[in-house]
């Protein structure tokens, strides 16, 4: 009998435990396709979130990208997303490729650089985006945020699609209308070094467009997602000096719904193990909570904003 009661009140204390254990919670962090950077940088930031934070479980999807990732995350069908956070400022307000508002979105922050580069051929005699005019230029696929950021940029400059040629080509096949002689210059926004510029420079050579002065201070200041920085001399065969430029940033998304204590922890953690994200995945090493904070044209998600008050990021 004393055998029964032991086994009873054992098995009833661990039914208690168990029942006051706190539930799991099951995440999605939507990313990109499988061959580009979110994917694996998404799949690292999760695994920091499963191992840094109890009773979580995140993973990795592969998706179209930026545009379809912000629907997701409004309709609740991911829970995170790493986004351009041009398209993030475009779905939250509702403008250019989104015609309504998108609810339900909020950032945590920025993480790395995808810089707008412009490279033309060297024969062609474009130095300056002005000299872009009446030129044969491939401004990324239509819809895309390239296409927008080459918009944009030209407008910085007084220039508009109609003042060059168009066309609406992949990375891919612009650097190869630039080998053949079918383009004179193109947009690509992507991390530097981006391959199809270095297959680029190693074939043909280039030269990279810088966009700086008061034009590209007017640029930030109406588009507030856009950053400042510098390609580095040296990034493609041939370019031995920096190139002036802007660069939007990868940013993560949250649902809006999700209480404040759990994306407060999430983000702490995130930020805290950046080190162990850097040997994850090479762009872990631009991510620091100072950086993390600039091109969000959005809210902050209330438990993101917590966490860089205490940081010092954000006042």
């Amino acid at each position: 009998m004393k055998k029964i009661i032991g086994i009873f009140m054992g098995t009833t204390l661990a039914a208690l435990l168990f029942s006051c254990a706190p539930a799991q919670k099951n995440f999605i962090i939507a990313t990109g396709g499988t061959s580009g950077t979110y994917y694996p940088f998404g799949g690292a930031i999760a695994n920091i979130w499963n191992t840094k934070v109890e009773n979580l479980n995140v993973t990795a999807q592969a998706t179209g990208a930026s545009a379809e990732n912000l629907r997701l995350v409004s309709k609740g069908d991911a829970e995170f997303a790493t986004v351009q956070n041009d398209v993030m400022d475009y779905a939250y307000y509702g403008t250019d490729m989104f015609d309504a508002k998108l609810p339900n979105i909020l950032a945590i922050g920025t993480m790395y650089e995808e810089v707008v580069q412009i490279a033309a051929r060297v024969d062609s005699g474009i130095r300056t985006i002005s000299d872009l005019r009446g030129k044969r230029v491939s401004i990324g696929d239509a819809g895309s945020g390239v296409e927008f950021n080459a918009k944009q940029i030209l407008e910085g400059y007084g220039l508009t699609f109609d003042d060059i040629k168009k066309s609406n080509l992949s990375f891919k096949e612009s650097g190869e209308g630039l080998q053949n002689g079918t383009l004179d210059a193109c947009f690509v926004t992507a991390g530097v070094p981006n391959a199809a510029l270095q297959e680029l420079a190693f074939t043909n050579g280039l030269v990279l467009i810088p966009v700086d002065g008061p034009e590209a201070n007017s640029i930030c200041a109406k588009y507030s997602f856009y950053t400042k920085t510098v390609i580095p001399g040296g990034t493609y065969k041939g370019t031995d000096s920096d190139t002036a430029a802007l660069a939007i940033k990868c940013t993560i998304v949250v649902n809006s719904k999700l209480d404040e204590d759990t994306v407060y922890k999430m983000t702490k953690a995130l930020f805290e193990n950046v080190a162990e994200l850097g040997q994850a995945h090479a762009k872990g090493k631009e991510v620091n909570a100072a950086k993390a904070v600039t091109g969000v044209s959005i809210p902050f998600h209330p438990g993101a904003q917590k966490y860089f008050v205490e940081a010092g990021a954000l006042k």
